[in-house]
């Protein structure tokens, strides 16, 4: 059967893969550590699976409207406001299939084809393939480490065109683990001003940032960057709710519209009893839960950028926000080890796979070939076994 030119030219996600190999070699018996993992490893909260039971008992099966219910919707408005500042009314939210579909939601909506998005690298790997599926370009921003990876009002300025229809930020960032601050986001807005850009700040992350870091919502920096953005975030990262599949776009009620007559074709409502569980854990229990999880990935993150900085060779920034370390080990290229060459992040992560079984994500797929990917979401003793592993395979 023919396969679309559309569908061939979407390549798999390279986190996906990575822990798709990890997993086939633990099923042989292989003994991998695992660093590969987008998700939190700690379970979803029990007072959350007691509401989705509680759902189910009531008889939670049936259809809703596609955008969500009413009560779930207005519990994200709520939320929007206490946390973040936003004013929303439950008509500008749209509950989604995860934050994938927010996203890709949210491009087929805004993006037409010939428009271009301004995309800072590093960036999450399926930013690039919704723009290419909505038909328009990604505008590449490279960013370099002494700025931790983070973009300048002044790049932004300077690749703005007549064809600039969207800015994406992803703050705190995966797979960065940096964060930008109010002041370096108040910057790029003041950028944007005057201009027809739309933004997409993916806020997913906003509940693990560590240190003194702080964190705001770009909606919510002046009444301009209100109207211009679509803030997407879900209950995945700080819920420990991945596989649930609930994510959520706020924005112009416009915007919002149209995600809805997209979705009313694509998928309708997500699961019926999944919103019930999504209104208790936005509820009171929720900040001890998070604030658990939060303290142990800022002991993790500062126990793994401790351990990278100090093997010879590999230079990175402390995590700020999400659960991610993104060294440069580019000092590494050249050299054959075990027999592999490594010439770039693909042959790093790969050799290190076969060779010493620490299962990492290649910085190209993310637009940064010097960097790899760690995820601090496992257990101190995996994250010591694992950097155990790595300091001894690179001083082979």
């Amino acid at each position: 059967m023919k396969i679309s030119k559309r569908a061939q030219d979407v390549p798999a996600s390279a986190t996906i893969a990575v822990t798709a190999r990890a997993k086939e070699l633990k099923a042989q018996g292989v003994d991998v550590v695992g660093f590969g993992a987008g998700e939190p490893d700690f379970d979803t909260p029990d007072y959350i699976k007691d509401a989705a039971i509680e759902a189910l008992k009531a008889g939670k099966t049936k259809y809703t409207p596609a955008a969500g219910i009413i009560e779930l919707r207005t519990a994200i408005a709520a939320k929007l406001k206490n946390e973040n500042g936003l004013t929303y009314s439950p008509d500008q939210i749209i509950v989604n299939m995860g934050g994938k579909h927010s996203v890709y939601e949210a491009m087929q909506a805004v993006l037409d084809p010939g428009d271009e998005v301004i995309l800072p690298a590093p960036y999450w790997v399926t930013y690039p393939e919704t723009i290419k599926l909505a038909g328009a370009a990604a505008k590449i921003i490279e960013t370099d480490r002494a700025n931790s990876y983070k973009i300048t009002p002044a790049q932004v300025e300077d690749v703005i065109t007549e064809k600039t229809a969207m800015l994406v930020i992803n703050s705190p960032n995966n797979p960065g683990g940096f964060t930008y601050t109010p002041q370096e986001l108040k910057a790029i807005a003041k950028v944007l001003e005057g201009t027809k850009v739309a933004v997409l700040a993916d806020e997913i992350y906003e509940k693990l940032v560590y240190g003194d870091t702080k964190f705001v919502s770009f909606a919510s920096l002046s009444a301009d960057a209100y109207n211009r953005t679509l803030t997407l975030n879900g209950f995945s990262k700080a819920f420990s709710m991945t596989g649930w599949r609930l994510g959520y776009a706020a924005g112009p009620l416009e915007v919002i519209k149209a995600m809805g007559r997209l979705q009313d074709h694509m998928t309708s409502n997500v699961v019926t009893f999944g919103q019930y569980a999504a209104i208790a854990a936005l509820g009171e229990p929720a900040a001890d839960s998070i604030e658990r999880m939060r303290a142990e990935f800022e002991r993790r993150g500062q126990y793994m950028a401790e351990r990278l900085n100090s093997m010879p060779g590999v230079e990175c920034p402390e995590p700020t926000g999400a659960f991610y370390c993104f060294p440069d080990v580019s000092s590494h290229y050249g050299r054959t080890i075990n027999g592999a060459k490594i010439a770039g992040s693909m042959d790093f992560a790969k050799a290190l796979l076969e060779q010493a079984k620490v299962a990492l994500v290649p910085g190209l797929p993310f637009g940064c070939n010097d960097n790899v990917r760690l995820s601090f979401a496992c257990s101190l003793e995996q994250i010591r076994k694992g950097l155990d592993r790595l300091e001894k395979w690179l001083g082979r």
